[in-house]
């Protein structure tokens, strides 16, 4: 039997592939309905981050934070969803953590299929307030500009957008869509990563939507962030008349720093470096006290667990016996890592994009830390994608904060395949 000629093989490949819905030329075209959708969306979500900037939500400014809630709440309500304002109960004490921290939207979506999705951001800032008279939301040829719209009241905005335009098209086959928004993230979320984490465990799919980049990419891995607190107790005594009765706690917060100063391992990605120290209080007292804290970043949880066992049992080794040495470490935020379902799940993402012919990133290596999306990937069944966002640049400056206007359609595209693709079985999620 004859071959047939390369060009007829090619042809009858291609026919194949789309009577099985799968020809290349089919996945280079958009969904032209979820397509018209997001853009029917543009303006309206404009208009929503012209809203969300309009309220200042520092972390600490507990007031605004509860202030955006209410409004975040009311239109979740007005979609369809059950929605409650959660006041953090379960809160983390961190060295920093303020007194009162700010509460989270929660807010569910019943649909009509199976699978469980989970879509988080925050609508916290880093701002003080009384800077937004000076700042206010405005547009400037493809850039919206605001304090805070970069960081991250544009992903509250595409959430909200998002489900906006799934309700549009009538689409209703996932079978829970929950949206957690938390009030305390630029604080290390000591109040909300329990909830996150406890509804993360419970979803086929995390969607995180802070910032998709300048060039745009889903993001799989941060560094995690640590900190480390020694604490030397000594004891005060005159250093011109009697130095001998005192425990130097300077001498001895001396030694421990050296032998605590070899255990980063670069090439593995765990770092610590101290960086802050504090003893004594008159040049002619023996110090009775002395202080240090370093930051400590890693690319795997364990890393962290492994290097507070260390701390602790190093601090047994001192210079002064008569010294009391503690340490205590905290880790502020768990690293984000790659898992097999992520990369899969964001290939598929990147396949999208394409659609549109747009290029994407995928970022599968730590190059940066800071993401409630390692909150909900502790105990997370299915893949955690982050940088779900809108393009920008300027977060946490004070007056260059901006996402890029031209990246609203094409993530509002992006979001409602991802979640639509993961309800009906068409994405890779191993």
């Amino acid at each position: 039997m004859p071959f047939p000629s390369p060009r007829l093989h090619i042809l009858s490949t291609c026919l194949t592939l789309a009577l099985m819905g799968g020809a290349p030329a089919a996945l280079a075209a958009p969904v032209a309905a979820v397509h018209e959708a997001a853009q029917a969306q543009q303006q309206a979500m404009l208009d929503t981050m012209r809203d969300l900037v309009g309220i200042e939500s520092g972390s600490k400014d507990v007031e605004g934070v509860e202030r955006i809630a209410a409004l975040i709440r009311d239109r979740l309500k007005a979609l369809g969803a059950t929605v409650e304002i959660i006041q953090p109960t379960d809160i983390f004490r961190l060295d920093d953590t303020p007194e009162k921290v700010g509460p989270m939207v929660h807010a569910e979506f019943k649909g009509k299929g199976q699978k469980k999705i989970m879509l988080i951001a925050h609508m916290d800032t880093v701002y003080r307030n009384g800077m937004l008279k000076d700042q206010p939301f405005r547009i400037d040829g493809d850039k919206a500009y605001g304090l805070g719209i970069a960081d991250d009241k544009h992903g509250v905005a595409t959430i909200i957008h998002t489900v906006t335009l799934l309700q549009k098209l009538g689409f209703e086959d996932y079978g829970t869509l929950t949206v957690l928004i938390n009030g305390d993230e630029e604080i290390s979320s000591p109040g909300a990563r329990s909830t996150i984490t406890r509804l993360g465990a419970d979803q086929d799919a995390v969607f995180s939507f802070e910032g998709g980049g300048a060039e745009a990419r889903l993001t799989l891995a941060t560094s995690g962030i640590g900190a480390a607190y020694l604490t030397v107790q000594g004891k005060t005594s005159h250093a011109g008349a009697r130095p001998e009765g005192g425990v130097n706690a300077l001498y001895e917060l001396a030694h421990q720093l050296l032998q605590l100063d070899k255990l980063s391992k670069p090439e593995e990605g765990l770092k610590l470096n101290w960086t802050v120290a504090q003893a004594g209080t008159n040049r002619n007292v023996i110090p009775g006290q002395a202080t240090a804290q370093a930051d400590a970043r890693a690319l795997r949880v364990s890393d962290f667990d492994a290097l507070s066992r260390t701390l602790e049992e190093r601090i047994q080794k001192k210079l002064l016996p008569d010294s009391k040495v503690s340490v205590k470490f905290e880790v502020r935020r768990p690293p984000l890592e790659a898992t097999p379902a992520s990369r899969a799940l964001a290939q598929h993402g990147v396949q999208i994009y394409k659609e549109l012919d747009l290029p994407m990133k995928v970022v599968d290596r730590a190059s940066g830390g800071g993401t409630d999306a390692a909150f909900a990937a502790l105990k997370a069944r299915g893949p955690v994608i982050e940088g779900m966002g809108l393009s920008g640049f300027g977060a946490h400056s004070n007056d260059a904060e901006y996402i890029q206007i031209n990246s609203i359609v094409p993530r509002l595209y992006l979001a409602a395949r991802m979640i639509m693709d993961v309800s009906q079985d068409k994405a890779p999620m191993k």
